[in-house]
């Protein structure tokens, strides 16, 4: 297994603070370090590492309420994030406008999701684009993972 080296420009001491203050960070409150030892952490506690770097660079804890509130609304585009991935996004989704089948977005129910920093950027920057219109602010990356990280089986 591959494990990807989490990239990080906000300084360790940051992100340990975002961790302390973001409720899905729970999940990983008893690693030793933030940012340094993401490349040796297991797959499943990555979520938690993405929530406190876009915590800490939107200056503010992530809101799992927010987050649901944002997955599941329409932001002056056709679609809402629930369009494709469902709601809730825990089992197979389908994309609106090609039929293409999603595998689920919450990790509890794919460990594979928001493990690989090249691919959380890609598909924020794709889906918030169809969404939004725009890139996805760090507090609404943020938001979004708390909610999804919270889902459990």
């Amino acid at each position: 297994m591959t494990l990807h080296r989490f990239p990080s420009s906000i300084p360790a001491d940051r992100l340990r603070r975002a961790l302390a203050a973001t409720t899905a960070a729970a999940v990983i409150a008893l690693l030793p370090t933030a940012a340094p030892a993401a490349q040796a952490l297991p797959l499943s506690t990555r979520p938690g590492m993405f929530i406190a770097e876009y915590s800490a660079a939107a200056g503010q804890p992530a809101s799992a309420a927010r987050g649901q509130a944002f997955f599941n609304s329409r932001h002056g585009r056709e679609w809402s994030c629930a369009s494709c991935h469902g709601e809730p996004p825990t089992g197979t989704g389908k994309h609106a406008s090609t039929g293409k089948v999603i595998q689920p977005l919450a990790p509890a129910f794919n460990p594979q999701r928001f493990t690989d920093p090249a691919k959380v950027e890609k598909w924020f920057r794709r889906n918030c684009n169809d969404v939004v219109g725009r890139e996805c602010t760090a507090g609404e990356k943020a938001d979004v993972l708390a909610w999804l990280a919270g889902l459990k089986p």
